[in-house]
C-alpha cells in the first residue's frame, strides 16, 4: 500500500487541553482507532492523578496503551517506538488511518521519526544513581546535569527524576553531553503524518489545569496515592500528582501546599509541553473548540 494511503493523525498539546474529547471525535469520524502516547497513563495503578480517559471514552473507541503496564514494570521510550510500530502495522491492516493522541513529546517523535542512538554504559552508574537519588533527593542530581549538560537541563523535565538519571549516567559514562548524542536522524516511516495541535491562551490553559486538579482530588486522589505509597521510589511513581501528595503524607508540607504545589508544577509541566511543541514546524494548531474545522482540515490532508 503507498504510504500516501496510510496516514497517521497526532493530536497533542498542553496537559488539560482536551486532546481526548477530540482524539475520540476524530477516531469516530474516520472510524478508526487510538493510539494513546502519554507515557503517565501507561500505568494501571495510576488512575486518577494521569486523567485516563474515561470508561465512556474507552468504550466509544478502541484505545491502545491505556493502562497497559503496572508501575513495577520497566518501560523505555524504545520500549514504546517498538511496540507502537507494530501496533500501528497491525492496526493498518484495517484502516487507511489510525489517531495517536498524547502529550509526551519524546514518545511521539520515537514513533514519527525514531530515536537517537545512546552508548552502553555501566549498569552500576544507573544503580550509583538512583542510590543518590534516594539518599538525597533530586535537587542533587538537578546541580549536576545542570553543570554537566546546561543544554539538556534547559529541555528536560527535571522534575522527572527518570530523564534526568538517564542523561546523567550517560554523562558519567562516556565523559560527554548528553546532547551530544541527541542527533535527531530520522527514520523512514511507511505512512504519512498529520500533525495537530491544540492551543489557547496560556491563562485559560492554566484555568484549566487548576480545575481539572480540583476535579482529581474530589475523585479521590489522596486514596489513590495513599495505596501506592510503599512505592513512592519507583521511577514510574516520579511525577506530579503523585509526588507532592508523598511529601504531605511525608509531613513535608500541608494538605493545602501540596494541592497548590501540583497545580503550579502541572502548570509547569504544560508550559515545557507547549516549548517543545513549537519547535515543530509540521504542527498544525487550532482551538480545541474548533472540532469541525480539524476534521475538515484532517479530510483535505487525507486525499
Amino acid at each position: 500500500m503507498n504510504k500516501f494511503y496510510r496516514s497517521l493523525i497526532i493530536i497533542t498539546g498542553p496537559t488539560a487541553i482536551g486532546k481526548t474529547g477530540l482524539a475520540v471525535f476524530i477516531a469516530n469520524q474516520l472510524q478508526t482507532e487510538i493510539i494513546s502516547f502519554d507515557s503517565r497513563q501507561f500505568y494501571k495503578e495510576m488512575k486518577i492523578g494521569t486523567a485516563v480517559p474515561t470508561d465512556e471514552e474507552l468504550a466509544e473507541v478502541p484505545h491502545h496503551f491505556i493502562q497497559n503496564l503496572s508501575i513495577h514494570d520497566e518501560y523505555s521510550v524504545g520500549d514504546f517506538e517498538r511496540d507502537a510500530l507494530q501496533k500501528i502495522e497491525e492496526l493498518f491492516q484495517k484502516y487507511n488511518s489510525i489517531v495517536m493522541v498524547g502529550g509526551s513529546g519524546l514518545y511521539e517523535k520515537a514513533v514519527t521519526e525514531g530515536l537517537d542512538v545512546f552508548p552502553e554504559v555501566d549498569v552500576s552508574i544507573r544503580e550509583e544513581l538512583i542510590s543518590e537519588l534516594n539518599e538525597f533527593g533530586i535537587a542533587k542530581l538537578q546541580e549536576e546535569l545542570k553543570i554537566s549538560d546546561p543544554e539538556y537541563f534547559e529541555k528536560v523535565d527535571i522534575q522527572n527524576s527518570h530523564r534526568v538519571i538517564r542523561a546523567l549516567e550517560i554523562c558519567r559514562g562516556t565523559g560527554k553531553t548528553f546532547s551530544s548524542f541527541r542527533r535527531n536522524n530520522l527514520q523512514p516511516r511507511n505512512f504519512k503524518v498529520i500533525k495537530i495541535g491544540l492551543e489557547l491562551p496560556r491563562q485559560e490553559i492554566y484555568e484549566r489545569i487548576n480545575q481539572r486538579v480540583d476535579v482529581m482530588m474530589n475523585s479521590e486522589l489522596l486514596d489513590e496515592v495513599k495505596s501506592l505509597y510503599k512505592f513512592k521510589n519507583l521511577n514510574s511513581l516520579q511525577t506530579v500528582g503523585y509526588r507532592e501528595l508523598f511529601d504531605y503524607l511525608d509531613e513535608k508540607i500541608s494538605f493545602d501546599f501540596a494541592v497548590e504545589e501540583i497545580k503550579k508544577n502541572t502548570r509547569r509541566y504544560a508550559k515545557r509541553q507547549l516549548t517543545w511543541y513549537r519547535k515543530d514546524e509540521n504542527i498544525k494548531w487550532f482551538s480545541p473548540f474548533e472540532k469541525a474545522k480539524i476534521l475538515e482540515f484532517i479530510k483535505a490532508s487525507l486525499r
